[in-house]
């Protein structure tokens, strides 16, 4: 079996980080990579590193009409050849607890980790027909457990699977690969977006939110910044991205970062009582049953709370 060949990719979220690193190695291999960027001072970045193989186009996965017009765009460009990839990275963390999740973050999160990939999965799926391309979906370790003030990434990243084992099967018949990247710990520059200010996180929250999580929050923040920021690079990443579009029997999963094949496989084989007290202990979260009072006044001071030690390094 030959080696699915790669003439033209789509890639979103290619600004920086998975998506950024994915399109510099597809386009050293001379591959034309429509590098999805919703600034265009991103997409000049983005070229002036890659070359002349790398094509921006401006599409946000929340807009339609953004996306109808990239798809537009790369069909007038590729023509009937079509394209041989869609890789969709696209996609953000948010951190809150479930009791205090506000209904526009939870709209948002789902709205580009879930909705957004499909609105632009549909749109791209008639030029894949054409090259009989492949489909490459990003998701997480995260879709396979919960932590702490992680269900918003956890569930969009779940549901996220679960749409993408169903694209699997549905486009099997007609020769389309469907594969999922679940990345554990990368070191990319999203860490500080999502966990750079756990003081902004816990400010967020009503008082009472605050006298009840704020101390947890800080402390989750904290273990899950120095995880991330000694995480793998983001090239372990690009490079399964590649595998999963060239190889010619594609694996349908590829568990790639540090820790990901523990992560993947512990969900798998514990209880989960004994899987919940691994995940608090290595959050630094309470870990026996009803060790925090049952309710806080609110407005009070959490006497817990405390700064988060400065981080080294960068993502």
């Amino acid at each position: 079996m030959h080696e699915h060949e790669l003439r033209a990719v789509v890639i979103t979220g290619a600004s920086s980080g998975n998506g950024r690193a994915t399109a510099l190695l597809l386009a050293r291999r001379h591959v034309r990579v429509f590098a999805g960027i919703r600034r265009a001072e991103d997409g000049e970045a983005l070229k002036a590193a890659g070359g002349d193989a790398i094509v921006p186009i401006e599409i946000d996965v929340t807009l339609p009409d953004t996306i109808a017009a990239a798809a537009r765009f790369v069909q007038a460009r590729t023509g009937e050849g079509g394209i041989d990839g869609l890789v969709n990275n696209a996609g953000i963390g948010l951190v809150a607890p479930v009791e205090y999740m506000a209904a526009d973050v939870l709209r948002r999160q789902f709205d580009v980790n879930v909705f957004g990939q499909i609105a632009v999965t549909q749109a791209f799926l008639p030029l894949i027909r054409r090259a009989r391309g492949r489909i490459v979906n990003i998701g997480s370790v995260g879709s396979h457990f919960a932590f702490p003030f992680g269900g918003l990434l956890c569930g969009s990243k779940g549901a996220f699977s679960l749409m993408n084992d169903a694209m699997r099967l549905e486009l099997r018949p007609f020769g389309l690969h469907v594969c999922l990247i679940e990345p554990a710990a990368i070191a990319t520059p999203a860490v500080d977006k999502t966990l750079g200010d756990p003081d902004a996180i816990v400010a967020a929250l009503p008082p009472e939110g605050q006298a009840r999580y704020g101390a947890a929050i800080r402390e989750f923040v904290a273990r899950a910044y120095a995880q991330e920021i000694h995480g793998s690079p983001a090239e372990v990443v690009a490079a399964a991205v590649q595998h999963a579009l060239t190889a010619p029997r594609p694996r349908t999963r590829y568990a790639v970062g540090a820790g990901a094949r523990l992560l993947t496989t512990l969900p798998r084989i514990l209880p989960d009582r004994a899987f919940d007290q691994l995940r608090l202990r290595a959050l630094g979260q309470p870990t026996a049953f009803g060790s925090e009072p049952a309710d806080r006044p609110a407005g009070s001071r959490d006497l817990r709370a405390r700064p988060r030690a400065a981080a080294t390094g960068s993502r």
